[in-house]
Order: structure tokens, then C-alpha cells, then sequence
């Protein structure tokens, strides 16, 4: 059943997690005015959901229950799910510039795979045990945050060898009925207003490390969680005009002796498929990532467009800032279209879920990750000095300098200076905050930093068939008009894949 954004405010009061943010214990989620920025940018999954233009994006009819979920908590079965996904994180984030929902999806989906391959190679149960639990979730319409970035430690040494074992999550004993993990998952996104949490790892694990290959699911309140968390965006700030109603908590969250029933365990100890789990879920993350950025990117090409015309300047006689607007439109759609490459050559996963193509998913999040800097630039630019010197928003209300900065401060003159100054903070707000400063950084590392993605695109690209296509070029003289193979990669011309053709050499 969907919920609604209501429903989803109330439904965080049935949960007692042991929450600090700046010192202090927090009582109740649902009502701590530190965190409302993130339940309200969480929310809007809910409430998209519920709209009649919205439901082809945010709803979908999931295959292994017939039922009709969340696009949040669905399990990927065709190119049209994967871009409708980019289309509803897409839209989401243009209202809210983060959506945690969408980490949901990505685990979930990695899930799936991992624990049929695990299956079908060690005889174990977690497969169905997954879709028992995936279809709670999908019927509660819950929100599952993701622990899986280890406080690592010493960076030098794998797990196993850190003097403090705790710095990575790890199975510390195994019962009958379940398992006890201890240790500690930093970066762990919206971690106070999430009703479960998916534990999983983030590398391989070599096979002494075994007990660190951990997966499962625990409630945000399960007994021994502790979260430590930052504010959610700028709330109770005047000049934060987006930030203050929209945005997202980021947390530590510490495990000690967290008991976890075995039909909430989904690996323990398989370490080459705790590395498949972590590099599924990588992949699917990073295709959501380029959509919930090419979101945020919405904002700053609306805001400059606006600031343009509060400036009183017209983009058709002013090249240099036309300039600069092609530029940032060209960023943001440049990265959203590998995205979309992504979707349409996607493989077919052996579990029956679809994934996202590997090499257009980083290629994509590693241009939205380092182009982000460009974004706030070409923003900038195009908005003028005016964020430089932007008075406070409590000026707009002191009688002694309210009619001076008016009178000084207008642009054009149908757009009153408040609009204008209104603009320049919700700018200001994106870019030059502390808040525009943390969206920087999760955009830098948030789904693995820019070498992950290098690796990833190193991994998977067909250099070898380049060099091949070459060397035969070169072996035959590159003059030669004979038949030529295509350069494409084998089985990716098209959304539904291809056969590949004969080598000529090979034709009777």
C-alpha cells in the first residue's frame, strides 16, 4: 500500500532510535526541528507517488508480487523501469535537491542479485528470505537507509589487520537463530528518518576477512544502534531559502552487539559475493546519482535564468551569459544522457533483474562528480557579484536601511528588490552555504569517489576490441575498402541486444 507524506511523518514516531545531532539526544524524530528539512525532502517520494502525473515515474507493478510499489522500492525488469527511475529521482530532486528514497531502490535491487547468485552457488536460503523481507517493504512502503561505507581506520590495512576491529562492521558471533555485528558505518545518508537500515559491505573481502562480508537488514531502533548525525540542511536559518525547508542529514552510525534474526540476514561470510553486492550496488547507485544531480542542476538553471532577468539583462543580446547558460545546460544533460545510454544498454542480470550499463553509469557520475564545481562556476557567472555582498534577510525588515537597499539594489524595474534579493539568496543558498559546500562533496564522493568510477570504467570498457580493430586496420593497410567490422560493442546496438555477426573469416 502507498503511503502518503503524511503518513510517512507519523509513521516515524512508531520507531525509538538513540539519535544525537550537536551534542544533544534526541527525543523524537518526527518532531525535531534539526531534522525537518530531511523529512520533508524524504517525504516528497510520498507525496509524488500520490499524484495522477507523476504515477508512471513513481509507481511501478512488481513482478514477483503483482502488486503495485513504490518506483523507490521496485525491482528493475526492463530498460523502460531503469529510465523511468532516472525520471522520477530526476524529478524528485528538482523539488528537494536530495531524495533519500532512491538509495533504497539502488540496495534493494543489488540485493536481489547478490543473494540469487549467492544461492545458486553455496546452496543457501538468502534469496527468499530477500523477497520475504523486499515485500514487507514494499508493502509498508518503508524507507531503508544504507550503512555501507566503513569507518575504514587505518587506510593502509584491510580490515582484518586495523587495531581496532570496530572501525569496520563485522560479524562478531553466530547463533542458532541469528547473528551479533559490531563496528561502524559512516556516511550513512538520512539515517534518523529511515525505518530500517540494509548493513552491507563496501570492497571485497579477502577470505580470512570473512566475518566482515556481512549483509542484512536491522530497524533503525534495534537495540545497540546509536546515530550521530548533522543537522538536516540549514533549518531555522533566514537566509537559507531552500535549504531550510529541503534537505539532508548525513551520520555515523555505531553498532554494538546488534543482534539480527537470521530471516534478516542476507550473506554472512561469502566474500566474492559480499564484492558482487558491493560493485551491483554501486553501479545502480551511480545511475541514480547522475539523475538526483542533473535534479539539482534544474535549480541552478532556473535560478540563474531568473537572476538574468532580475539583472534586467535579455540572454538573446547578451551572448557572454548565454554562453555561460549553454555551458551549464550542456553539463547537466550531458551527464543525465549517459544516464540514459545507461538505461537502454543495460544487461540482463542471471537473477532477472535488469542492470544499469556499467560504463555509462560512471562515466556519467564521474562527470557529474567533478563537474559540480563548474555547475556552482557557470552559476556564479551568470547570477553576477550580487551573492558577494548580499545582506541579510533580517535587513529586509529594519526600518533604518529597508527603503535605502530597495531603492539601490532593484534590477529591472518591474521586479521589485526583493525578488531579486530573494534570487540571489536561494543562489547563495545552493553554491555558497556551508549547505551548497556539503553538495559539493556528496556529489565529489557520495556513491564512491571519482577513482572508483575509473576503476569501474577501466573494468568494463572493450579497450582490447579497440586496439584489435587497429592492429587488423594496420595489418591490412588502413586503404583497404574490404568489409570492415563495426566498432560496437558486441550485443549493445540496441535497448533489446543483438547477435553478433561472423567474422568474415568464419563464413563458409
Amino acid at each position: 500500500m502507498l503511503m502518503t507524506a503524511e503518513a510517512y511523518r507519523d509513521s516515524l514516531r512508531r520507531y525509538k532510535p538513540r539519535v544525537f545531532v550537536n551534542g544533544q539526544r534526541i527525543k523524537s524524530v518526527a518532531d525535531e526541528p534539526l531534522l525537518q528539512p530531511g523529512i520533508a525532502a524524504t517525504a516528497v517520494g510520498y507525496e509524488f507517488a500520490q499524484k495522477p502525473e507523476f504515477r508512471e515515474y513513481m509507481t511501478a507493478l512488481q513482478g514477483t508480487s503483482g502488486e503495485t510499489v513504490n518506483r523507490m522500492n521496485h525491482i528493475n525488469q526492463s530498460s523502460s523501469d531503469l529510465l523511468n527511475k532516472l525520471e522520477a529521482v530526476r524529478l524528485m530532486c528538482a523539488e528537494a535537491g536530495c531524495a533519500v528514497r532512491y538509495l533504497t531502490h539502488d540496495a534493494s535491487n543489488a540485493f536481489y542479485q547478490a543473494t540469487k547468485r549467492t544461492d545458486e552457488r553455496h546452496g543457501t536460503e538468502y534469496h527468499a528470505r530477500f523477497l520475504n523481507y523486499l515485500h514487507r517493504v514494499q508493502r509498508e512502503d518503508l524507507t531503508v537507509g544504507i550503512a555501507m561505507t566503513d569507518a575504514k581506520g587505518d587506510r593502509s590495512k584491510r580490515p582484518g589487520q586495523q587495531e581496532n576491529p570496530d572501525t569496520y562492521v563485522h560479524i562478531k558471533e553466530r547463533r542458532p537463530d541469528g547473528i551479533v555485528i559490531r563496528g561502524a558505518k559512516a556516511i550513512v545518508t538520512g539515517a534518523p528518518y529511515v525505518h530500517e537500515l540494509y548493513v552491507m559491505p563496501c570492497r571485497q573481502h579477502s577470505p580470512e576477512d570473512s566475518h566482515f562480508a556481512v549483509a542484512c537488514a536491522v530497524p533503525i531502533d534495534a537495540e545497540g544502534i546509536t546515530i550521530v548525525a548533522r543537522p538536516a540542511g540549514r533549518p531555522g536559518e533566514a537566509a537559507a531559502r531552500f535549504s531550510a525547508k529541503y534537505g539532508q542529514t548525513t551520520a555515523v552510525v555505531m553498532f554494538d552487539d546488534v543482534f539480527v534474526a537470521n530471516d534478516r540476514v542476507f550473506l554472512a561470510g561469502e566474500t566474492e559475493e559480499g564484492g558482487f553486492l558491493t560493485i551491483s550496488y554501486a553501479t545502480h547507485h551511480r545511475h541514480s546519482c547522475i539523475a538526483a544531480r542533473a535534479g539539482f542542476g534544474d535549480l541552478l538553471i532556473g535560478a540563474g535564468a531568473m537572476m538574468i532577468e532580475a539583472n534586467g539583462l535579455d540572454l538573446n543580446d547578451t551572448h557572454h551569459l548565454r554562453d555561460s547558460m549553454v555551458e551549464l545546460i550542456t553539463v547537466v544533460e550531458s551527464f543525465f544522457a549517459c544516464g540514459v545510454a545507461s538505461s537502454v544498454y543495460y544487461t540482463q542480470d542471471p537473477s532477472g533483474a535488469v542492470m544499469p550499463d556499467p560504463v555509462f553509469s560512471n562515466i556519467g557520475k564521474l562527470l557529474q562528480a567533478t563537474k559540480i564545481y563548474d555547475m556552482h562556476r557557470l552559476a556564479h557567472t551568470v547570477s553576477g557579484g550580487l551573492i558577494v555582498a548580499l545582506p541579510g534577510p533580517d535587513e529586509d525588515h529594519n526600518p533604518e536601511t529597508r527603503a535605502s537597499l530597495s531603492a539601490v539594489l532593484g534590477g529591472r524595474s518591474d521586479i521589485p528588490a526583493k525578488e531579486r534579493l530573494e534570487v540571489s539568496r536561494f543562489i547563495e543558498d545552493l553554491t555558497a552555504s556551508h549547505q551548497g559546500g556539503w553538495y559539493s562533496v556528496i556529489s565529489l564522493h557520495g556513491g564512491g569517489s571519482p577513482e572508483a568510477m575509473k576503476k569501474e570504467i577501466w573494468r568494463n570498457y572493450p579497450v582490447l576490441e579497440k586496439r584489435n580493430l587497429v592492429e587488423r586496420l594496420l595489418d591490412r593497410g588502413v586503404v583497404d575498402q574490404g568489409p570492415r567490422r563495426s566498432s560496437r560493442q558486441p550485443g549493445r546496438c540496441c535497448a533489446e541486444g543483438c547477435k553478433v555477426p561472423a567474422r568474415i573469416s568464419e563464413v563458409k
